[in-house]
């Protein structure tokens, strides 16, 4: 960033603020959008709503010609949304204008409605806004396509469009949309993805497309975030259409008569006005800083890239049926074994779930969803984290026959111990739901629960659904990306015999770009594995 701009900072500051822009938004524990899932009960919800004002649209239809036009517009909307509710949420853009319209158009409306004597629609939609998502979730939401942007490094105008891999029900974000993307970021200080969402907004108005958001108001948001990103140059060329768009905008006016003072004073500055011309993309401006030191890892392995398979590698992966020593259970139908990777040993299991278990397992556990939670790694508190992004039920092993029979099922094929095993982990990924880099095991090593049932020795991860697109789970240290395939099953080791850690299973599950993730987890315990995997002194899988 050049030096003159932090000497003029604390004055360009006072011209640059935009007016209502930074407001206090109280936290209100919201969580429909870490739930693709339930996400589903908010397509019913807002097909009724459209009734309701069909409804009163037929009683006042000569006052209401303006709402009648919105109505039918959503009208068509959720016939094709309730027609495969998931399916339709899949679409992470649907998912988001779905928490959008909710949050913010409905009320707007409601306000409308109120001025006349439109009892009925008043009366219904007031009984059910208590049930619509709030500004969390329509940030949530937001803020989850800003994360399939940066993992995925989707262009604005790419992910605008609704152009995504996979998708069932295309949709694509207006002028408002990519205008509230923009603010949201602004907002939060992420002057990166305001510049990107701004700079899309102001692309489409220049394409006469209609919005409500006015020319003046994308160019004061973006002027200001390009600034704070230290490029004065483009800011410079911002403030001048800002101020040929509305001349008397005394803001950008001084303004630009400090911009112009601080370019008289570079001597780059012919050189530096040429880039000012070109495109914002995702590499003109450096994405704010990550606590994640494996971020860029991370990434790619979610995009497929970075993978360290090698000729040498796979030739050691092998298939095989595996009845675990001649398992009773097993020898009539032995699981389907394939190797994954060699060191640390992964394995998956084909057919390991039949469509029926998967869809009770769902079905018990939908009841129960409620925001997937982590362990702090200091005061051992469960609490929720912005890293991970679903939401878990947690299902007793023999709470039904299905649950009673899988886990029975993942004892036999594993030949461990499930004494001390956890309860099966359903968990359903939302808006580009992920869980960041992290260990399985227990780092903390005064955790009183270890001294009980020991550290999670193991773990066995159902799929319970395909995934269009992303979502996979990948192991950071060795450079492996499992793809998510319903009704099979992946396996492995969390300790080395010793007991001690195996920090190359760090692993994570990425943004789901496109579908609705389900999994089911099984951690399994070191208490009851004496005789089943036994120590030993070395790190030797």
């Amino acid at each position: 960033m050049p030096q003159l701009y932090t000497e003029v900072n604390m004055r360009l500051a006072l011209f640059f603020c935009v007016s209502g822009a930074l407001c206090c938004i109280p936290h209100i524990q919201a969580e429909f959008y870490t739930s693709v899932g339930q996400m589903t009960e908010l397509i019913f919800t807002e097909r009724e709503l459209v009734h309701s004002l069909k409804e009163y649209i037929s009683s006042a239809e000569s006052k209401l010609a303006f709402i009648k036009s919105w109505a039918n517009k959503l009208d068509v909307l959720t016939r094709m949304s309730t027609a495969d509710p998931e399916g339709y949420l899949a679409h992470p853009v649907n998912a988001y204008k779905l928490m959008k319209r909710l949050n913010s158009e409905w009320p707007q409306l409601e306000a409308l409605v109120q001025q006349d004597l439109s009892s009925g629609f008043i009366a219904n939609i007031s009984l059910r806004r208590q049930f619509f998502p709030d500004d969390e979730d329509q940030r949530g939401a937001a803020k989850a396509l800003l994360r399939l942007q940066d993992t995925y490094r989707l262009d604005s105008e790419l992910l605008s469009s609704g152009q995504l891999p996979g998708v069932q029900y295309s949709s694509h974000l207006t002028v408002d949309d990519c205008y509230s993307l923009g603010k949201m970021a602004y907002e939060e200080e992420d002057h990166y993805h305001s510049i990107l969402w701004m700079q899309e907004a102001l692309r489409r108005l220049d394409t006469s497309e209609e919005a409500s958001v006015s020319e003046v108001e994308v160019l004061d948001y973006l002027s200001y975030s390009v600034y704070q990103m230290g490029d004065v140059h483009r800011t410079l060329e911002l403030t001048r259409r800002l101020i040929s768009a509305d001349p008397t905008h005394e803001r950008a006016r001084g303004n630009l008569q400090h911009l112009e003072l601080i370019l008289s004073n570079e001597a780059t500055q012919s050189s530096t006005m040429v880039t000012a011309a070109n495109p914002i993309t995702l590499e003109t401006y450096e994405r704010p800083p990550s606590h994640l030191s494996d971020r860029e890892i991370y990434e790619a392995l979610c995009r497929g890239e970075g993978a360290t398979m090698t000729p040498e590698r796979r030739s050691k992966l092998f298939c095989r049926y595996q009845d675990r020593s001649r398992n009773p259970r097993l020898l009539l139908a032995p699981m389907k074994e394939e190797d994954e990777w060699d060191s640390p040993h992964i394995v998956r299991y084909h057919d390991a779930l039949s469509q029926a278990e998967i869809e009770r397992i769902k079905d018990l556990a939908k009841p129960k969803l409620a925001r997937a939670t982590i362990r702090d790694p200091v005061s051992g508190v469960l609490t929720v984290a912005n890293y991970r992004v679903s939401k878990s039920a947690w299902l007793e092993h023999r709470v039904d026959p299905v649950t009673a029979r899988v886990t029975q099922r993942i004892a036999d094929v594993t030949g461990l111990s499930l004494e001390t095993a956890e309860s099966l982990q359903v968990a359903n990924y939302g808006i580009g739901g992920q869980y960041e880099p992290h260990y399985d095991f227990s780092r903390r090593p005064f955790d009183s629960s270890l001294k009980i049932e020991g550290n999670r020795l193991a773990t066995y991860l159902n799929y319970l659904s395909d995934v269009e697109a992303g979502g996979a789970t990948v192991f950071t240290d060795i450079g492996v990306a499992l793809r998510p395939r319903q009704g099979t099953a992946v396996f492995w080791h969390n300790l080395y015999r010793s007991g001690k850690g195996d920090l190359r299973t760090r692993h994570a599950a990425c943004p789901v770009l496109v579908g609705s993730k389900w999994v089911a987890n099984m951690w399994i315990h070191e208490r009851g594995q004496e005789f089943r995997r036994q120590c030993g002194l070395t790190e030797g899988d």
